[in-house]
């Protein structure tokens, strides 16, 4: 059995207690939250392990329990998205992390994409598996697809807390179809103990709304986007169309019916095999800037060196005393100058030759 990860508790914007745990060497990669997971029993679970354990596999794992559930502090109401956001900030600045890697899973991924838009300089690479561009309820555009969302977020309200698993079964069903039966038992257990019927009911109704179909496009880092072909959980044209919409990213489909991937399946194998060369890809040296770089005007290095760093149009031109048009005249040259069609892919390059590094503040 595997050893309890070491536990620690940090305290969100509002005051929620988090509960998060690091685990192994090397490289940090983090890992946003998603409903079904638990600090004190994902290593081992019969489900749930199989994927941590590769993800985990030769790296520093961060990951931590949503507020609302596990061992986060459980009398919690606000579940929105600009507090999950904040409770990464928390669990990363506890970790004391600068600039990783961020993963995430399902649900996650809205959170992890939101947090990457916010904080370009501390996300060194974006990996989303299983996620969405859409939540349930934003690409709900017919009422019986309307009725469809709120009758399941219905009977997560009313049948998650019952010792019949009945009304879990269907979640479990949807997350693992081609788990044994003791995958399913196992399940269903940890959605029983894990969270209220009304914490549950209340993250998914949140991440449910969530729409990235604006800023998917503004994101600037590498990222890689996988998706199990047959996933019922979370369809498998909702993880295409966000890997469409991030300028640059890589798209994986997997041979699998499962949300999460299980030990022994030859998707797993795939996933692990992608997520290593991902991460172990070599960033671009800071000094190691091309030949296009070098047709820059100084005026364009500026702000190229500030639009690296996320800012917009305005804020640019007030730090470089220049027009919002005349910024926007500078931001086109650029584009032609680099070879590149959109401002996310400049500042993809521009990162890439270590304009907008942390130290350049």
């Amino acid at each position: 059995m595997t050893t309890l990860p070491s536990i620690h508790f940090c305290t969100s914007r509002d005051g929620t207690r988090i509960a998060y745990a690091a685990t192994g060497d090397g490289p940090p990669l983090v890992k946003s939250v998603h409903l079904a997971s638990s600090l004190e029993t994902d290593a081992d679970h019969p489900v749930l392990g199989g994927m941590l354990g590769e993800i985990g596999r030769g790296r520093s794992l961060v990951r931590y329990d949503s507020r609302g559930m596990g061992l986060s502090d459980r009398e919690v109401h606000d579940f929105s998205l600009e507090r999950q956001v904040e409770d990464l900030q928390a669990v990363v600045d506890a970790a004391g992390l600068s600039r990783f890697g961020l993963m995430g899973f399902a649900g996650g991924g809205a959170v992890a994409v939101n947090f990457a838009i916010r904080h370009p300089e501390r996300v060194s690479r974006l990996v989303l598996y299983g996620a969405f561009i859409q939540g349930k309820t934003a690409r709900a555009t017919t009422p019986e697809a309307q009725a469809e969302a709120e009758t399941l977020l219905r009977l997560v309200e009313v049948g998650w807390g019952k010792d019949d698993p009945a009304f879990r079964q269907l979640y479990t069903s949807q997350y693992v179809p081609d788990g044994s039966a003791e995958q399913f038992r196992a399940l269903n257990e940890l959605l029983h103990r894990m969270a209220s019927p009304a914490n549950a009911s209340r993250f998914m109704r949140e991440l449910h709304r969530s729409d990235l179909r604006a800023l998917a496009p503004r994101l600037a880092c590498p990222a890689l986007v996988l998706h199990a072909r047959g996933d019922t959980r979370v369809p498998f044209e909702q993880g295409r169309l966000l890997a469409a919409a991030i300028p640059g990213s890589r798209f994986v489909p997997l041979d699998s019916r499962n949300h999460a991937l299980l030990r022994g399946e030859p998707a797993l194998a795939q996933f692990a095999a992608e997520l290593d060369a991902f991460l172990a890809a070599p960033p671009a040296l800071p000094t190691s800037r091309s030949s296009s770089f070098d047709e820059l005007t100084r005026r364009e290095r500026e702000v190229l060196e500030l639009l690296a760093r996320g800012l917009d149009n305005p804020t640019i031109g007030e730090r470089v005393g220049m027009s919002e048009k005349t910024v926007r005249n500078n931001v086109s040259a650029i584009l032609g100058k680099l070879d590149v069609h959109t401002r996310a892919a400049a500042i993809v390059k521009a990162r890439e030759a270590g304009f907008g590094a942390p130290s350049a503040h």
